[in-house]
């Protein structure tokens, strides 16, 4: 496509031509296994935090099945989009909190979860002992812990 725009500032100037490269065709990212079936929810109340973890799992080549802000959304959001893995906050929207989410998760659908949370004290973790999680982040943490700890639950065969 050419585009032909002349100066403002000079009548008796030559038109500039300006030559627009066909935009490049998006890079499949499903060419691997990994990024292919890798399905992960994230609950979290906050919208900003929600956001920014959605784009750096995106980034990393996962696929987010959604955004849950409370429990009871998770547990309706993940029986229907069946994610392999769940970053969940402890703190949510509503009555019931993250530790009760991923508890349920776990013994109904067999759902592994990783807690993100600045709610890492002693008797948080002792609630989330039946929730079997695969790993805990203390927020903040930086883009290359929850890539790096996803990637690692995933490919253990014990989560």
């Amino acid at each position: 496509m050419q585009l032909e725009l002349s100066q403002l500032t000079q009548a008796s100037s030559p038109p500039i031509k300006y030559q627009f490269a066909a935009a490049p065709a998006p890079a499949d990212t499903r060419s691997s296994k990994s990024a292919q079936s890798r399905r992960i929810l994230i609950v979290e109340d906050d919208y900003f935090v929600s956001l920014e973890l959605e784009h750096r799992l995106v980034s990393a080549g996962f696929e987010v099945t959604g955004i849950a802000t409370s429990a009871d959304e998770a547990t309706q959001m993940a029986a229907v989009q069946k994610p392999e893995l769940v970053v969940m906050d402890i703190r949510l929207v509503g009555r019931r909190d993250g530790v009760d989410a991923a508890i349920e998760l776990r013994e109904k659908y067999g759902i592994p979860a990783i807690f993100a949370s600045a709610h890492v004290d002693a008797e948080t973790r002792r609630r989330a002992l039946p929730a079997r999680p695969v790993g805990w982040l203390q927020k903040p943490y930086s883009s290359d812990s929850i890539v790096r700890l996803i990637k690692e639950a995933l490919d253990s065969p014990h989560n």
